[in-house]
């Protein structure tokens, strides 16, 4: 039993990345702080590509467009460049090209975000036990 190269599954052609899992580019690409953050929102449908809800392991290639949903907001873009390796942010930058129509967006939530927050009023002391219990439901525990 010795090693065979033929049934090598060849995926770089000259070192160079052709294509690789989904949630390492969006660790790489700087969308969410771990691999497992990234994988479950693969899980939970909040990457698409192409159109297409994305599973952890979907593989990607330059010139794919991706809609990713996190914390952050709501990303279009369309992938440039591949790499396995988590660097800065302007690095991790340059992966990727967001639409303008993302970006006017995202620019206009978070603007809406600030008017109704300085609209609110804070709580008057603390919540109640029914109160904790809406707030635990509504952020997706228990």
């Amino acid at each position: 039993m010795g090693f065979d190269p033929d049934y090598l599954y060849i995926w770089r052609s000259e070192d160079v990345l052709t294509f690789m899992r989904i949630d390492k580019w969006l660790w790489a690409a700087r969308f969410f702080k771990t691999r497992a953050l990234a994988s479950k929102a693969c899980d939970l449908g909040r990457i698409h590509s192409n159109s297409i809800e994305a599973k952890p392991a979907r593989e990607i290639r330059a010139g794919d467009k991706l809609g990713i949903k996190n914390e952050g907001g709501e990303f279009q873009v369309e992938v440039l460049q591949l790499s396995e390796m988590r660097g800065p942010a302007a690095v991790a930058q340059a992966l990727y090209h967001e639409t303008e129509v993302s970006k006017v967006v995202r620019l206009k939530a978070t603007e809406e975000r600030k008017a109704l927050h300085q609209l609110e009023g804070l709580p008057e002391g603390r919540p109640s036990k029914r109160d904790r219990r809406r707030i635990i439901q509504f952020r997706g525990g228990r």
